[in-house]
């Protein structure tokens, strides 16, 4: 028996909302296409189907096949494809993880793009900022920029991410400024929750660590920065998100003599997706848009 024959009978019934209508479009009897789906259903041992006289409907079952069999279609396709060299039209489904403030300001737009040139590529797109194990998630590509390494997983570094200590000129005319890390906890800061609560700097001695007392704790970048612009309190941001108001004198930055170890923004990639030709192709134009010099935040609008 042929799974993957069988999954291909599946997703046509699916799309032709019939079996009559489906054998029709796959040139083989309707007894075939009977004998193909009940073969599916003695595999998964439950029915895929709602049947009538006039239509077929999904069954719950059958709903969480479907992504399962197009995923599994598309990616015997892509390696067909692959092997003879006929890459040209990339075609299937990428379910991307990617993180909320940088997606808003500059990876939306990215994506798009990629879309447009790959209109058959269909996205499924999560935005979180928590770590995520592609394997254990089901992703073909995570990206991010909190340090975190799984097994099993390809990780590619796509461009280093500075993050600066800052705060507005108001609170810092009404509160003073910190000199050194350990003025810190007098002060009221506000720290972004997936990065934990303890900021970290260089220092001449070393490494330095302040456990934060946070006065607005977020999971939102956004909401972090309009906080410091607001003067509410000394925040830790990330480069991309504070050029725009440092320029314009809205934020200062604090600390310089102690500065705070880079993140990477960095692409997770299950090694058994890596070979496929539209997450290579994803990769490419990741690897395209944030070069190591991050030039690309001269690009983007906040």
């Amino acid at each position: 028996m042929d799974i993957v024959t069988n999954f291909r009978t599946f997703l046509e019934v699916v799309q032709c909302g019939s079996f009559s209508a489906a054998s029709r479009k796959l040139h083989i009897s309707p007894s075939v296409v009977t004998s193909r789906i009940e073969q599916l259903e003695w595999n998964v041992r439950s029915s895929l189907f709602e049947r009538s006289t006039r239509k077929v409907s999904l069954t719950d079952q059958g709903r969480r096949l479907l992504p399962v069999a197009q995923r599994i279609v598309h990616d015997v396709d892509d390696a067909i494809s692959s092997i003879s060299g006929n890459t040209n039209d990339l075609e299937g489904p990428l379910r991307i993880k990617v993180p909320t403030t940088l997606t808003a300001v500059f990876l939306a737009r990215v994506l798009a793009r990629f879309q447009y040139a790959h209109p058959n590529v269909s996205l499924d797109v999560v935005v979180i900022d928590r770590t995520v194990n592609p394997v254990e998630e089901g992703f073909d590509i995570v990206v991010g920029m909190l340090p975190a390494s799984y097994d099993d997983v390809l990780d590619v570094g796509l461009c280093p991410l500075d993050r600066f200590v800052v705060a507005s000129p108001q609170y810092v005319a009404v509160n003073g400024q910190p000199q050194h890390p350990a003025d810190l906890v007098r002060h009221r800061l506000l720290n972004f929750g997936p990065t934990g609560a303890t900021w970290s700097f260089g220092g001449p001695e070393g490494q330095i660590a302040v456990n934060v007392e946070s006065h607005l704790t977020t999971n939102d970048g956004h909401m972090l920065l309009e906080s410091a612009l607001a003067g509410v309190g000394i925040a830790v941001v990330s480069s991309y998100m504070a050029s725009a108001a440092l320029a314009r004198g809205q934020l200062v930055r604090l600390l310089d003599a102690f500065p705070i170890p880079q993140f990477w923004i960095r692409a997770q990639i299950p090694h058994s997706r890596s070979h496929l030709t539209r997450v290579q192709a994803l990769l490419t134009c990741l690897r395209e848009t944030f070069d190591p010099a991050c030039a690309w935040e001269k690009n983007m609008e906040l």
